[in-house]
């Protein structure tokens, strides 16, 4: 078997086998196969696409390079969540602890920030103290006496995606639906979870900015999951605004307690509630509206809210701040900002306004980027409120008044105010399963 007739059978849009496409990704990982090359499959990818099978073939190889988490010695139905980003997306952190308290088992590797997006990771470490790199023995024990643990990603888990993202993102092939889909769903079937739940995220403030590519998106990745033996499902959520009204790391961490103890934002509490009950679901905890009575009991009697202080103590964790979040460290200026005209928010380009939280120190602009946990942004206000010319749209937290001035305009021109309210669009947008798409 040779790479060059690989290239040549998917340059005229034929369908790969098995063999081929394993083949490919193993003599790549193992450095057998030149970028050259690579590159030039992932080009004919890119324009010639892949079917079902190709997608989950590609998928199981890649998850299969690496590490492979074997979560057998756990008892029961352990369930994975992943989001593909957005602004204010701390879901992470309030879903864990719900399914935890509800009985069924968490067991999550996460991500850092990309872009303009955040990463329950960096949220995570603006915890002091709190470890988010276990042995592997360390976190199949936790898993499996308080039903969650959530870490950052191994170093050697699906190696085959780190070395074609990047040359992906070199060679213009990073915005295909197959490779996107492999990309993400190596990750999770390698993190070895039983039950996968995706929230993929649309509009202005997500990777995929219609509905319908998200859509096209989510059922991929479904029949990846399905295809390789795992119970998959997808919930379409809006992005057009950001979520909850905290954005930056210690700041979402704070969001994320409050809305565990039942005193969240509406949009926030939405969509973690309806997220758990999926998952409680899929993991065979009942019809949804039963499981969503359990998301709801568990919130209101303090169970949610335990579950996450286990995990910080388990993981070494600073409980002060999770007891008390005015322990967190404060950020040493502020500064509110202030609306110019009357009217009602009609839109936010919410993907400039997580890259205004970046430039208040949030997230990384560069790879080596350090973070600032205490930056960030509070809105006061979203879309489809009324304001009043001087009214607090925002309070912004970083370091310096520089930093503060730079953010201040793009986030400025990122606020649309009219003078008719306008339409807003459903938080949960679409769900999709095995075959099986339903809009609401």
């Amino acid at each position: 078997m040779r790479m060059y007739d690989i290239i040549a059978k998917k340059r005229d849009g034929e369908i790969l086998s098995s063999q081929e496409i394993e083949f490919a990704i193993d003599g790549y990982t193992k450095g057998l196969i030149a970028d050259y090359q690579m590159s030039a499959l992932l080009m004919a990818i890119y324009l010639n696409g892949m079917n079902e099978e190709e997608t989950a073939n590609l998928t199981q190889f890649m998850a299969n390079s690496g590490d492979i988490i074997d979560l057998s010695s756990i008892e029961g139905i352990k369930v994975d969540k992943h989001s593909t980003g957005g602004v204010g997306d701390k879901t992470t952190l309030v879903i864990g602890p719900i399914v935890a308290a509800c009985g069924v088992k968490m067991a999550k590797m996460s991500g850092r920030g990309l872009g303009h997006t955040g990463g329950t990771v960096d949220k995570l470490e603006s915890i002091p103290a709190l470890k988010i790199s276990l042995e592997k023995e360390e976190f199949l024990k936790q898993v499996d006496e308080i039903g969650l643990c959530v870490i950052g990603q191994s170093g050697n888990l699906a190696p085959a995606d780190k070395k074609m993202y990047a040359l992906r993102d070199v060679t213009a092939t990073v915005g295909c639906l197959p490779l996107i889909a492999a990309s993400i769903m190596s990750k999770k079937l390698a993190a070895g979870a039983d039950v996968i739940l995706l929230d993929v995220k649309t509009g202005g403030g997500a990777f995929m900015k219609t509905l319908d590519d998200a859509i096209e998106l989510a059922a991929a990745m479904v029949s990846i999951g399905e295809h390789n033996g795992r119970q998959t499902a997808a919930i379409v959520t809006d992005m057009d605004t950001p979520l909850g009204y905290a954005i930056g790391n210690s700041l979402e961490v704070i969001e994320a307690v409050n809305t565990l103890k039942g005193k969240g934002p509406k949009d926030l509490t939405e969509v973690c509630v309806y997220l758990s009950a999926e998952l409680l679901r899929l993991a065979g905890k009942g019809d949804y509206k039963s499981c969503e009575t359990e998301v709801l009991k568990v919130i209101e009697n303090g169970k949610a809210f335990r579950k996450l202080r286990e995990m910080v103590e388990m993981q070494s964790g600073d409980l002060s701040v999770i007891e008390d979040t005015e322990n967190f460290t404060k950020s040493a200026v502020s500064k509110e900002i202030l609306a110019k005209t009357d009217g009602y928010i009609t839109a936010m380009n919410t993907e400039n306004i997580g890259v205004a939280a970046v430039l208040l120190g949030a997230g990384r602009e560069k790879k080596e980027d350090q973070i600032d946990y205490s930056a960030g942004i509070i809105l006061h206000k979203k879309s489809q409120d009324i304001v009043k010319k001087g009214d607090a749209l925002a309070t912004f937290y970083s370091s310096s008044d520089e930093k503060i001035i730079d953010a201040e305009e793009l986030f400025l021109s990122s606020i649309i105010i009219s003078e008719t309210r306008g339409k807003k669009a459903p938080l949960i947008m679409a769900k999709v399963g095995a075959g099986v798409v339903q809009k609401f």
